[in-house]
């Protein structure tokens, strides 16, 4: 199974905010360069990981996006389910007019389906704490540039 580049940029997203301090406000244009990716993509991503409520947009002049809730309260497998658009492996498993003739008896079909409950099984074990363990470290590699703060122990 391949994620779209829009699960993979949302979780990448969420990783950026994850890393910077609790509550330090973050933009489109910072997570875009770090990335090397289109603030177009990035807009609609941020948009729909408001509306899951995983992030706070705050508008305005001093405004930007954050994390809305505790990275040890995001999913990842949650997050993998609300932003694929299709978890169809193969064609039979569209409802519709697909038809292969073993259709009836393939035992592919249930290898296939137990796979893919698997694959986001394992993901169900991961919260966005767990993927940013060390933010000081993402924090380097991401460019995101702090002052030094007093009490930065994470």
């Amino acid at each position: 199974m391949r994620l779209t580049n829009y699960t993979d940029y949302s979780l990448r997203v969420l990783i950026f905010l994850a890393s910077k301090p609790k509550g330090t406000l973050s933009n489109i244009s910072e997570i875009a360069e770090a990335y090397h990716i289109s603030k177009n993509h990035l807009t609609k991503i941020i948009h729909e990981l408001g509306k899951m409520g995983v992030i706070t947009t705050i508008r305005g002049r001093g405004g930007g996006i954050r994390l809305a809730v505790p990275p040890s309260e995001i999913n990842i497998g949650t997050i993998v389910r609300k932003t694929e658009e299709d978890f169809q492996l193969v064609p039979c498993f569209e409802k519709g007019e697909t038809y292969c003739a073993i259709s009836p008896v393939c035992g592919l079909k249930h290898a296939l389906y137990k796979a893919l409950d698997a694959y986001l099984s394992v993901l169900d074990e991961y919260s966005l704490a767990d993927i940013v363990v060390q933010p000081k470290d993402y924090r380097t590699l991401l460019g995101i540039d702090l002052e030094p703060m007093a009490n930065d122990t994470d």
